[in-house]
This record gives structure tokens, C-alpha cells and sequence, in this order.
């Protein structure tokens, strides 16, 4: 027995979780989003084996994988910044809005339901898998950023929603970025440069937030933060970050977003339909 569970089955959720990591790291070079979108669907399937209660259940998932997404996305933006991508402006005038985002949604998960944390987590993921189905990289706002206060603006947003569907923010500051005129090499390497604070902040919120619950939630666990998912999935997810830069500098990705639009959209449905 392992932690209650059977060896063999706490094999194959170990192994679930390294193949996890793996894709986490490629998706959080290639497409500059966190991976969260994986991490969460995968956790939310290895803590329902665990017996961890369903209305804390969401919030465990975000806080594990806000902290299992820190060391992927430095890893990520410090290998983009090596390549002289990184728009440094705007990184510096998303930080301060942007922590106020994710403050926000560290409060929200101490007292909201989970039913708000999923239904949130299912429209994020349907508006990344029409984005990336549609081609969004064709859609266009204007040929240039737009001012200070539009940008802090989104960087709020991109705080509140990485907090409350667990994700360094990549898929909106991604869209808006490339909205706004600028390159999607530009766009993934600013992302993982505002995802840093956002992902390190969110943990911080997140063990906050479900302290008091600590005896309900998963072995090994410091508030909503689940230590074994994070010392499993972290280094493999850290590790294979950088090949996903390498892949999102060279390797043409309509068919990869086409497949991964496809899995949101299952993972979006699986969640609404846990609502009922």
C-alpha cells in the first residue's frame, strides 16, 4: 500500500502524472501557456481516485498546478529572454495588476463554491480551443499595443482568470498580445515573462486559502497545494520546457492546435457535465 492506495494503482497515477509533465513542458514552450490546461483535467482525475471531497476537490487542482508551473514557466521565460523575444515594457506594467488579479481569485477560493471554479475553468478552456481551432493568430485589433491603461486592464484580467482556472496566463496575454500586431514568438515569450510573478503569487494564495482544510485534502498537502503532484510532475514539466522553445521557433503548429483545441473542448464538456 502507498498513501492507502493499492501499489498498482498508485503506479499507473504516478506514471499518469509524469506523461502529464512531459506535455506540460512541451505545451508551456510551444504555445506560451502554462500548461494548466492539462495539469488541472489530469489532477482533477487522480484526486477523485483519491476520495478528495468534490467541493474542494477544483481548488486543490488550481493550487497544485499554479505551483507546479512555477519552475516551467521561469525556465520558459528565461529561455525566450536568451533570445532577445521578450517584451520587458509590458511585463513591467502587467506585474502590479496582475497580482491584484490573482489576490482576488486566492479570496475567491477560500469562500466561492466549486461549481464557480469549473464552469469558470470550462470557458477558458472552450475560448482557447475556438481560438486555436479558428486560427486566431489571423484576428487583429490594431498594428500596435494599445495604452497603459487598456494594459493594466488586461494584465487584472489575466491575474483573476490564471487564479481561478489555475494557469500562468499565457492563453489570454498570448491573444492580446497578438491582437495587438506583435509577433506570437513575442507574445509566448512576454506571457512566460508576466507568468512568473502570477504563478509564484497564485501558490502563495492558493496554500492561504485552503489552510483549514488541510486534514480533507490529499496526503502531503499544504492548503490547496498537493506536494507529491508538485514533486512529480514539477521537474519533468521544468525539464521539457525548453524543448518546447525550440519547437515553437521552428516547428509549424496548425496541426498541434488543431489537436489540442479538440482536447479542450472534450475537457470543457467533462467539466460542465460534472455540474449535474
Amino acid at each position: 500500500m502507498l498513501l492507502g492506495m493499492p501499489l498498482s494503482e498508485a503506479a499507473w497515477l504516478v506514471l499518469l502524472i509524469l506523461c502529464g509533465g512531459i506535455l506540460v513542458g512541451l505545451l508551456s514552450g510551444l504555445f506560451g501557456i502554462g500548461g494548466g490546461a492539462v495539469i488541472v483535467p489530469v489532477l482533477f482525475e487522480v484526486f477523485r481516485v483519491l476520495g478528495v471531497p468534490d467541493d474542494l476537490r477544483f481548488q486543490a487542482c488550481i493550487g497544485t498546478s499554479l505551483a507546479i508551473i512555477v519552475p516551467t514557466t521561469i525556465r520558459s521565460y528565461l529561455a525566450h529572454k536568451a533570445r532577445g523575444a521578450v517584451l520587458e515594457e509590458v511585463v513591467r506594467i502587467w506585474r502590479g495588476p496582475s497580482l491584484v488579479g490573482v489576490a482576488v481569485g486566492a479570496l475567491a477560493a477560500a469562500f466561492a463554491p466549486s461549481a464557480v471554479f469549473k464552469i469558470t475553468f470550462a470557458i477558458f478552456a472552450a475560448f482557447i480551443a475556438v481560438r486555436m481551432l479558428a486560427g486566431g493568430d489571423r484576428w487583429s485589433l490594431g498594428k500596435d499595443l494599445p495604452g497603459r491603461g487598456v494594459l493594466n486592464f488586461f494584465g487584472f484580467l489575466t491575474g483573476l482568470v490564471s487564479s481561478l482556472v489555475g494557469v500562468s496566463g499565457g492563453a489570454i496575454s498570448n491573444a492580446v498580445i497578438t491582437l495587438y500586431g506583435r509577433s506570437m514568438q513575442q507574445a509566448v515569450a512576454t506571457s512566460a515573462g508576466v507568468g512568473v510573478p502570477i504563478t509564484i503569487a497564485g501558490t502563495l494564495g492558493y496554500i492561504i486559502a485552503g489552510w483549514k482544510h488541510m486534514g480533507e485534502l490529499p496526503p502531503l498537502s499544504v492548503g490547496y497545494v498537493s506536494l507529491i503532484g508538485v514533486a512529480l510532475m514539477a521537474p519533468v514539466s521544468s525539464y521539457t520546457a525548453s524543448f518546447g522553445v525550440r519547437l515553437a521557433h521552428w516547428l509549424p503548429r496548425r496541426n498541434l492546435e488543431i489537436a489540442f483545441g479538440l482536447f479542450l473542448l472534450v475537457v470543457s464538456l467533462r467539466f460542465l457535465v460534472t455540474l449535474f
